[in-house]
């Protein structure tokens, strides 16, 4: 039987401190704040990453550099005989593109997954690699079971200043000013590739039902589900903790049953849309939790 090991990187939510515990290997991701660098978890926390980005002219995220991949394939291909990689999205970050190149000198050792995924629904996919990895599955066969499901999961999220989205480009001027004015709450969806606006509200009870609504029509519609049976929710926030417990209470209260999690966005993430946001994910699952 294949040892296989599971690698994913901080855009899951998951960190370094986590390979004892989970036995899943995890790469700091590296962002540039007014152009110095900084690795998630490593030289940068949360609380200092919002403090820096409150007056940061700009912020960005980057890809794990090169070296930094292979050298970490090389160490764990000393101990396992193949690697599944689960970077984020391909259609948010070119990590993966770069990954398949990386891969190709490994001799099919190594097995890069374009899971589609980011945040929470990405490090349910990892929990998922790993235990069909402790089930004895071949790297190959934990690549073509997450990719074949990449598509059955979904991220809502309210975004609680515009300021971000319109720093980083997503926002014309115009459209940030004139949304401030009237105060309004975007929610953004992320299925797939793209963070895509999903609808405009005015209030926060307001966002809340939308992506509420929106998570029990995709549980009907799209997950063949309406009482959310095989399926993971949970909810995220970026410093928003409070809102998110409160949040969690009426998600248990629309989806009574279910093991509600909560779990801070990542840096990659929260860097866009800024503190006080609120998200809901669901997504299909042969896991209760994680």
């Amino acid at each position: 039987m294949s040892k296989v090991a599971i690698l994913t990187d901080t855009n899951s939510g998951l960190c370094p401190d986590d390979e004892k515990k989970l036995g899943i290997f995890v790469m700091p991701m590296p962002m540039y704040i007014d152009d110095t660098q900084y690795y998630e978890y490593v030289d940068i926390d949360k609380p200092t990453f919002f403090d820096m980005l409150e007056t940061a002219e700009h912020v960005t995220t980057s890809m794990p550099a090169n070296g930094d991949l292979m050298d970490k394939l090389d160490e764990l291909l000393e101990d396992h005989d193949e690697v599944v990689y689960i970077p984020m999205s391909s259609g948010l970050s070119s990590s993966c593109s770069t990954a398949y190149m990386i891969a190709d000198d490994y001799d099919g050792k190594v097995h890069v997954v374009d899971n589609q995924r980011i945040s929470v629904t990405m490090r349910l996919s990892v929990m998922e690699a790993k235990a069909l990895a402790d089930q004895g599955k071949s790297g190959a066969e934990i690549r073509e079971y997450l990719e074949e499901h990449k598509m059955e999961s979904t991220i809502y999220i309210m975004v609680d200043t515009l300021k971000y989205l319109k720093k980083g480009g997503r926002l014309t001027p115009a459209v940030a000013a004139l949304g401030t004015l009237l105060r309004i709450k975007p929610v953004l969806q992320i299925q797939g590739e793209k963070l895509d606006t999903f609808a405009k509200a005015r209030t926060i009870r307001h966002a809340k039902d939308t992506m509420l609504d929106a998570i029990e029509n995709d549980l009907a519609h799209r997950f063949g589900s309406a009482s959310g049976e095989g399926c993971v929710i949970s909810i995220s926030h970026t410093q928003n903790e409070e809102e998110a417990l409160a949040f969690k209470a009426e998600a248990e209260a629309r989806f009574p049953g279910h093991i509600i999690q909560i779990d801070p966005l990542p840096l990659s993430i929260s860097c866009h849309i800024g503190p006080g946001a609120l998200a809901i994910t669901a997504s299909k699952s042969f896991l209760d939790s994680f």
